[in-house]
C-alpha cells in the first residue's frame, strides 16, 4: 500500500477501510488519479486537488445493484438520485425478462414491459443503439445491461400466449447474438409472467445459445416462488447446464403463508447445487415484493398496496380493500379497474428473509421499480437498510460481509472487472458513509426518502453525491461482459 505520487485529483482521508473483500478493516487514506484508485494507504505527505474529511466513517467501494429495472431511468432520470443516495455506483438492469431494448416504434408493451415507461417514439431497435445512448448522454451510475426474454418474445411473437415455434426462435437468438456483440452481459427471463409464462425450458436453453460461447449470464425471476419454488429451482439449474453458463436466481423468496420456512429447504438445495455449477442469488431485505397488478398466482392473498396506476393515479399509497371497500366491490374487480399499474405485495415471511440474507452467497439486488409517487420504500432504502438494519442493529451479519454482499461478491458474480473492491489501479467508485448512523429512512408511508448516513458518493473518481446534495455529475459508464480471452482469469 505504499505511494510513489505525491499529487491526487481526490484524497479521502483518515477513513477506515472496508475494501469489499470480507477482510477486517483498516484505517487508510485513498488517493484518486484519472478515476481510478492510484493509492491506499498513510499519504500524509501528498496533495490534491480535491480532498475529502472521512474521519471517523467507512470508506468502502461503490455498491452495485445487482438487480433493478432501472433500464430507461438511466436516461429519463440521468441523475439517479434513488440510487445515489443511498451509496449505489453500478446498477444491473434488464431484469425479469424485461430490457429496454431491442423495441419496435409504437409496438404496444405488454405488461410488465410496460412498467419500464418506454416511450413510444425513440425506442431502442437494437441493443447496441441503447448502449450507445448511454455513452452519448451518460447517467450518475455505471450500467450493466442485459436482454430481456419476455421483450425478444414481445418482438418477435403475434402471440404471446403459446410456445415459440422454430422460426420465432431462431429469429430471438439472432436478437440474442446481436446483444451479446453490443456487450450486453446476459439473457433474462421472467416465466413468472404472462409474456412468458408459456415459454419452454426448451425454448429458453435454445433462445440462449449464443451466451454459452461469452460464458454470458443467465438471470431469472422463476416461473415460481411459491408451491412449485424446488421444481422452478431445478429448471434453472437444467438451462445453466445445459449452456454451460453461471445462473444467478432473482430475489430468491418463498411465498405464500403455506410457504413460509421453505428456505430452510431451498437455501441448502442451492448450496449443493453449487458445488457442481456456477450459481448466484440476490434478494432484497423486505418482506413485501412489486410488480404489475394482477390477480392470479396468489398476488391477493395477503395486504396489496397500490403503488401506481393509469386509471386512477389518485389511489397510489392506498389499501387495495379500502380502494375495493369505497367502490363497493371485490378485490379482484378492484384491481381489474386499477390495471395498468404497480402494487407492493406483502407475502413473505421475516424469517425466511433473514434466512436468504444471511446465506453466504447472497448479494443485494434492490428490485425497484423507478415509477409513479409511492414506490416500493426498496427503490430508495435497500442498500443503507442492509447496513444499518440488518447487519448494525439486528446482527446479522458483521458490516464487512454486508460490503461484500453488495460489492466484491456482485462483481464477481457478474463479471464487472476491476469494480466491487477496493484496489490500486481500480475504477473510483466509492462510498463514504456513517457506521453509527446509516440507515434506511424510506417506508412504505414516504417511500421517497433518501437514505440517512451516507456522507458521499464518488462515480469513476466524480463526486456526485454529498451530504444530501447531488453534485449534478454524470460520470457513469457503460459496462460490458469480456469474452473470457479478454476477461483474463
Amino acid at each position: 500500500m505504499s505511494n510513489t505520487r505525491s499529487h491526487f485529483d481526490l484524497l479521502i482521508r483518515g477513513g477506515t477501510v472496508i475494501d469489499g473483500t470480507k477482510a477486517p478493516r483498516f484505517d487508510a487514506d485513498v488517493g484518486i488519479l484519472a478515476g481510478r484508485i492510484a493509492a491506499i494507504g498513510d499519504l500524509a505527505g501528498c496533495t490534491a486537488t480535491q480532498t475529502l474529511d472521512a474521519a471517523g466513517r467507512i470508506v468502502a467501494p461503490g455498491f452495485i445493484d445487482s438487480h433493478t429495472h432501472d433500464d430507461q431511468a438511466v436516461l429519463s432520470h440521468a441523475q439517479m438520485p434513488f440510487k445515489i443516495s443511498q451509496g449505489v455506483t453500478t446498477v444491473v438492469a434488464g431484469n425479469c425478462g424485461i430490457s429496454a431494448a431491442p423495441l419496435r416504434a409504437g409496438m404496444d408493451l405488454p405488461m410488465p414491459l410496460s412498467l419500464l415507461d418506454s416511450p413510444a417514439e425513440g425506442r431502442f431497435t437494437t441493443f447496441a443503439a441503447y448502449l450507445d445512448a448511454l455513452r452519448a448522454t451518460p447517467s450518475s451510475v455505471n450500467v450493466a445491461a442485459m436482454v430481456g426474454h419476455s421483450t425478444l418474445r414481445a418482438v418477435t411473437m403475434s402471440d404471446l400466449d403459446r410456445p415459440a415455434n422454430g422460426e420465432e426462435i431462431a429469429a430471438m437468438q439472432a436478437l440474442v447474438e446481436e446483444a451479446m456483440q453490443a456487450g450486453a452481459i446476459g439473457l433474462s427471463t421472467g416465466t413468472f409472467y404472462p409474456p412468458a409464462v408459456k415459454a419452454t425450458t426448451e425454448e429458453i436453453i435454445e433462445v440462449g445459445r449464443p451466451l454459452t460461447a461469452r460464458k454470458a449470464l443467465y438471470v431469472t425471476h422463476m416461473r415460481d416462488e411459491a408451491d412449485h419454488v424446488m421444481e422452478s429451482l431445478e429448471e434453472t439449474f437444467h438451462i445453466g447446464r445445459a449452456l454451460g453458463i453461471p445462473v444467478v436466481v432473482s430475489h430468491h423468496k418463498v411465498q405464500d403463508v403455506r410457504n413460509h420456512g421453505k428456505t430452510k429447504i431451498t437455501l441448502p438445495f442451492i448450496k449443493e447445487a453449487m458445488q457442481h455449477q456456477c450459481i448466484s442469488l440476490d434478494c432484497y431485505p423486505y418482506t413485501a415484493g412489486s410488480t404489475m397488478i394482477r390477480t392470479d398466482r396468489g398476488m391477493m392473498n395477503g395486504r396489496v398496496l397500490i403503488a401506481s396506476s393509469v386509471p386512477h393515479p389518485e389511489c397510489a399509497g392506498r389499501d387495495l380493500k379500502d380502494i375495493a371497500a369505497e367502490w363497493g366491490v371485490s378485490g379482484e374487480e378492484a384491481a381489474a379497474r386499477l390495471q395498468p399499474g404497480s402494487a407492493i405485495y406483502f407475502m413473505m415471511d421475516e424469517d425466511d428473509v433473514q434466512r436468504v440474507l444471511a446465506f453466504d452467497e447472497t448479494m443485494i439486488g434492490s428490485d425497484g421499480i423507478p415509477h409513479g409517487d409511492k414506490p416500493h420504500p426498496r427503490l430508495w432504502g435497500t442498500f443503507p437498510r442492509v447496513l444499518g438494519h440488518y447487519s448494525r442493529d439486528v446482527g446479522l451479519f458483521p458490516l464487512e460481509t454486508a460490503v461484500w454482499k453488495m460489492t466484491g461478491l456482485t462483481a464477481r458474480n457478474f463479471g464487472l472487472r476491476e469494480r466491487g473492491t477496493l484496489q490500486t489501479g481500480h475504477h473510483a467508485d466509492i462510498v463514504i458513509f456513517d457506521a453509527l448512523t446509516v440507515r434506511d429512512a424510506a417506508n412504505y408511508e414516504t417511500p421517497t426518502r433518501p437514505a440517512e448516513g451516507i456522507d458521499a458518493v464518488i462515480v469513476n473518481g466524480a463526486i456526485t453525491w454529498q451530504f444530501g446534495t447531488h453534485s449534478g455529475a454524470r460520470n457513469g459508464q457503460v459496462i460490458t461482459r469480456k469474452n473470457p480471452e479478454e476477461a483474463g482469469a
